[in-house]
């Protein structure tokens, strides 16, 4: 059994921070290069129990260069290949999916993702572009596990939420638990890794997952609920848009007191200050336990 190695592989929200048409107060200190400000890219993870094979969570639109950053996801010596071997999804929004399109040149590999999220990809003619002899499409029940190489494990479970932006109706559900939004528990042995980039609630059975869990990599989209509308960047709260805030008697802060896990901010928005070194909403956090993911982030367990 070899350990559990986690890569941050990108730590925004849809769009990467600073966001390419933005130009916010978080986001003009990047423009402006401010060293209290790093440049992210969108959420994912690579996981691996042997640092040979290793596991996509999510396929964020900016893999390509994610992968030009992380030296162990290089192709190995030889004139094709990846150690990419697996990408599992916890839905399929633009940011969770269209990496994918850059995984197209016939490498062999496979996708796991609840049957919803899968519909999603065989609606879009795009997808088609990975070779079905090559790429497998493997549907996973919330509570089924999948085995990788090393002893690997990922099971997905439900986390309340939404569909895709692109498949609302006029009035969704922004906090149901179906399994068009899951989170993901990655184990080796004993050493577990939870990770959740979008979540409208915690419920008790997040609570008790968490628990039992070493880290935990939560939604940090937006820190407070009307910071978009109040940013002049949005016109949705952060429930409307399935993430809880950071703050408030209702937000994660609160709702997550207690847990005892590593615990670590990741798919954060680029309105929200917590992305600013020495900012008070980020020593708010610190001194709750929490952390900010940043790219190139590693844990190893």
């Amino acid at each position: 059994m070899g350990h559990l190695t986690a890569i941050v592989l990108g730590s925004a929200a849809g769009g990467g921070y600073p966001q390419w048409n933005c130009c916010c107060d978080v986001c003009r200190l990047a423009w402006a290069g401010d060293a209290r400000v790093s440049a992210r890219t969108q959420a994912s993870l690579a996981v691996s129990a042997d640092g040979e094979s290793w596991v996509l969570i999510n396929a964020s639109p900016d893999l390509r260069q994610q992968i030009s950053q992380s030296p162990a996801l290089h192709p190995p010596a030889g004139k094709r290949g990846s150690p990419i071997k697996a990408v599992v999804l916890t839905g399929a929004e633009i940011d969770q999916v269209a990496g994918l399109l850059s995984m197209r040149e016939r490498e062999p590999f496979s996708i796991y993702a609840t049957a919803a999220t899968l519909a999603a990809l065989a609606g879009n003619t795009l997808f088609d572009a990975l070779a079905p002899d090559l790429v497998t499409r493997r549907a996973l029940v919330p509570g089924e596990s999948a085995t990788f190489a090393g002893g690997l494990q990922t099971q997905l479970f439900t986390v309340p939420g939404k569909v895709p932006l692109y498949l609302e109706g006029e009035n969704p559900d922004t906090a149901a638990e179906t399994a068009a939004n899951v989170g993901v528990e990655i184990s080796v042995g004993d050493a577990r890794i939870v990770f959740m980039p979008g979540a409208a609630a915690v419920t008790p059975g997040m609570r008790e997952r968490m628990a039992r869990a070493d880290v935990i990599f939560f939604d940090g989209t937006l820190y407070r609920d009307d910071e978009m509308i109040a940013s002049g960047t949005g016109a949705k709260t952060g429930r409307r848009m399935g993430h809880m805030p950071i703050d408030g008697d209702d937000g994660t802060l609160a709702a997550l007191s207690g847990i005892s896990a590593r615990r670590i901010f990741l798919h954060i928005n680029n309105t929200n200050p917590i992305l600013i070194d020495g900012s008070p909403e980020r020593a708010t956090v610190e001194r709750m336990g929490w952390e900010v993911a940043e790219d190139g982030m590693e844990i190893v367990l």
